[in-house]
């Protein structure tokens, strides 16, 4: 009796080393986002962005480098997202009160996102500290803090044209006060201040703004600061 040959064992593929590359890197710099925005730079550890972004160490690094590249990457992502959020607003033509109570009402909804709570602003927050000991981070922020101000000196200049500022009005001084605002609803929101409170600052800061009299002008605000 002829014993039949069995057929080859088909050889198992090579096993692939380290974790497959399925995750999202948009996605996975989101999560990133989140976590550094609600617990700053220092307290976030490697194994916490491993677990929030489900990626390990290895596939962590080769994506995005270590943690401060990580941590940059995330600032340039908030501030891309913020921008976009705005951008519209700032262009389009509409009333300069309308204006701004739009660019407020969009930064509330930025600032008191968060499926934990209110995680505030990154520049304001987290950024800010950074900035002090890091040259590119401390970069990074005066650019968006510059951007912001000449947002707002734009929009405070075309309102003056139209005629819904006196010209006496300074855009720049204006702006400040605007920014200002943004970056106080942005720590007050952090601290978990009611929305309806923030929507209070906000009125009274926009009643200030574009209620502007002719002897407000910068000179004569200067001159009360110095002998009030």
């Amino acid at each position: 009796m002829v014993q039949k040959s069995k057929p080859p064992i088909a050889a198992s593929p090579p096993k692939r080393r380290g974790r497959p590359r399925a995750y999202e890197p948009e996605v996975a710099l989101g999560k990133a986002l989140d976590l550094f925005r609600k617990q700053g730079f220092a307290a976030t550890s490697l194994d916490d962005l491993s677990e929030a972004t489900g990626m390990n160490r290895p596939s962590l690094y080769g994506a995005f480098g270590d943690k401060r590249e990580l941590y940059i990457k995330s600032y340039q992502r908030y501030r891309e997202d913020a921008r976009a959020a705005m951008v519209d607003i700032f262009r389009q033509e509409m009333p300069v009160r309308q204006r701004l109570e739009r660019i407020f009402a969009s930064a509330l909804n930025i600032y008191l996102s968060g499926e934990t709570g209110p995680r505030g602003c990154f520049t304001v927050v987290t950024a800010a500290s950074e900035a002090v000991a890091d040259p590119e981070i401390r970069a990074m922020v005066l650019d968006g803090l510059s951007e912001l101000d000449k947002a707002f000196t734009n929009c405070f200049r075309r309102a003056r044209e139209k005629g819904e500022l006196p010209e006496s009005a300074d855009p720049v001084v204006l702006a400040r006060v605007a920014s200002a605002t943004v970056h106080s609803i942005a720590i007050r929101s952090r601290a978990r201040v009611q929305r309806k409170e923030l929507e209070a600052i906000v009125k009274g800061a926009v009643d200030v703004m574009v209620g502007v009299k002719p002897e407000l002008s910068s000179r004569t605000s200067e001159a009360q600061i110095r002998d009030p």
